[in-house]
């Protein structure tokens, strides 16, 4: 399996090549020059997570032999990791809506399902390239990802890594959980502005000839653990793979019957995702965008005209406050066959002017595979209450703005055929969020009160990996301008 850039349809890299490098030169995102087929859906039935990882991830990573990828893939799906060997539970709420719980990993947030493994695959990659540089990450993120990926790649060995985070523009759980990162190897800045610049700033840094230069003068050579980089979105594709079988072997779909996935997502990287296993083969009807008040997919999937020009909404989803959704790039070149030139055109409008329409014939794809919707705040307490009231399941924000889109999905559309709602994250990252929601919350409670109350009424038990940030001393502080990045960067390998 080769790889091309979304800009640049000539280059072909192997995936260890396309994983170490994270994002083309040309500024555009690595994908594969086709799409494999699951095969036979049975043959997955009987495997547990890690083995039906090993089978999705084989049909990608073709240049990974059988040994390396069972280490990659055994090192990070663990039990100790992940809480059991289901690795991602699937809760049936009832007879139309199950949900799939991503986030029993070590920052209790999806991420976790990728970048647990990722600094293993960047690992093996690094050592199949034969470059004796190290590897420094830059990560830019709305919340979880950062925390994610500073666990996972703390004191891997030749790499360094520096996540920039909007200062203020993460939950007060998820700031504490960056800040007080362990590691030798890991950085952490906040940055004046919201995650579109933390994004931009990064991808600037990635294509700026003269700062390639100063880190390879360090020894260093840049990658990313965004979902930008393939070996991060690829994972993904698993958890929905694995959902259905569980659906399967429980009798709630037989095999070969459709179900619909509704993910809330900003960047797009987790309904990618849930694209491509439907591509190889998945049986997947409907996939169901779910935006909040930055709902500017929400607007592009309906109508075919991309526009961040708009008002940005600080909200109580914070991961999903995005108006660039990266990985919108890699649907689009699949949908024109892989037309690198029209893709250079569209995001060279986004660049200048802040918007795009695509052509009619590819909106009308979009629109035979996509359905999508939005939810502002107000909706999404309404939802964490009416969910908790009805099943007694607790929901975090993101979670709930799923809910809320699907619910009003079926509702206009009386589909009936059973949905996976992704959920995105521990309730637990958004305690006061999801207590204000229940009417629970009380004045004066700290974010380790909160946690306590939290349990209380949900009759879940706090994550030990939260509970634990109680009195852990806060390592980074820095905050910096968006056009100071670069001086971070510098600073982080030793430069000036």
């Amino acid at each position: 399996m080769l790889y091309k850039s979304t800009r640049n349809g000539e280059l072909r890299l192997e995936s260890h090549q396309a994983i170490l490098q994270g994002i083309s030169e040309d500024g555009g995102l690595f994908v594969p020059q086709e799409t494999p087929l699951l095969g036979d859906l049975a043959s997955y039935l009987s495997l547990d997570y890690r083995g039906r990882a090993k089978l999705v991830l084989s049909k990608f990573l073709t240049d990974f032999t059988k040994e390396e990828l069972d280490a990659c893939v055994d090192g990070a799906y663990t039990c100790e990791k992940f809480g059991s060997d289901e690795t991602a539970p699937l809760k049936t709420l009832d007879q139309n809506c199950s949900v799939l719980e991503l986030w029993h990993g070590p920052t209790c947030a999806f991420k976790d399902m990728a970048l647990q493994i990722l600094p293993r695959l960047l690992t093996v990659s690094m050592k199949k390239s034969g470059n004796k540089d190290k590897v420094l990450i830059l990560v830019a993120t709305s919340g979880d990802t950062g925390k994610a990926a500073l666990e996972g790649f703390r004191d891997v060995e030749d790499t360094k890594i520096l996540v920039f985070y909007p200062s203020e523009g993460v939950s007060p759980l998820q700031k504490l959980q960056m800040m007080t990162q362990e590691g030798v190897n890991v950085g952490v800045c906040g940055i004046r502005g919201n995650f579109d610049d933390a994004q931009t700033g990064v991808k600037r840094i990635f294509g700026d000839a003269g700062m390639m230069d100063a880190v390879a003068q360090a020894g260093y050579r840049f990658s990313s653990a965004n979902s930008i980089n393939w070996g991060r979105l690829v994972p993904q594709i698993v958890y929905y793979v694995s959902a259905y079988c569980d659906l399967v072997n429980r009798g709630v779909v037989r095999c070969g019957d459709p179900i619909n996935i509704c993910v809330p997502t900003g960047n797009f990287g987790n309904i990618l995702a849930a694209y491509y296993a439907k591509r190889m083969g998945l049986p997947v009807s409907r996939l169901i965008c779910a935006s909040n008040a930055n709902n500017v997919l929400t607007d592009f999937l309906e109508t075919g005209t991309y526009d961040r020009n708009r008002e940005f909404h600080t909200t109580i989803s914070p991961s999903m406050d995005i108006l660039i959704s990266s990985n919108l790039e890699r649907l689009l070149f699949d949908l024109s066959l892989h037309d690198a030139e029209y893709i250079r055109t569209l995001f060279d409008q986004l660049a200048k002017e802040g918007k795009y329409t695509v052509k009619r014939e590819m909106f009308e794809k979009l629109t035979q595979i996509f359905s999508a919707g939005y939810c502002d705040d107000d909706a999404t307490r309404e939802t964490i209450r009416a969910v908790f009231e009805k099943y007694h399941y607790t929901m975090d924000p993101h979670t709930a703005v799923a809910m809320h889109v699907y619910q009003r999905y079926y509702e206009s559309t009386c589909d009936f055929t059973h949905t996976v709602i992704a959920s995105t994250a521990s309730p637990y990252k958004f305690p006061q969020s999801v207590l204000e929601a229940l009417g629970k919350l009380e004045e004066g409670m700290d974010d380790f009160a909160l946690l306590d109350r939290l349990a209380e009424i949900s009759e879940m038990p706090v994550p030990a990996q939260l509970a634990g940030l109680r009195g852990k001393a806060v390592r980074f502080g820095e905050v910096c301008g968006a056009q100071e990045m670069p001086q971070a960067v510098l600073r982080m390998v030793g430069g000036k």
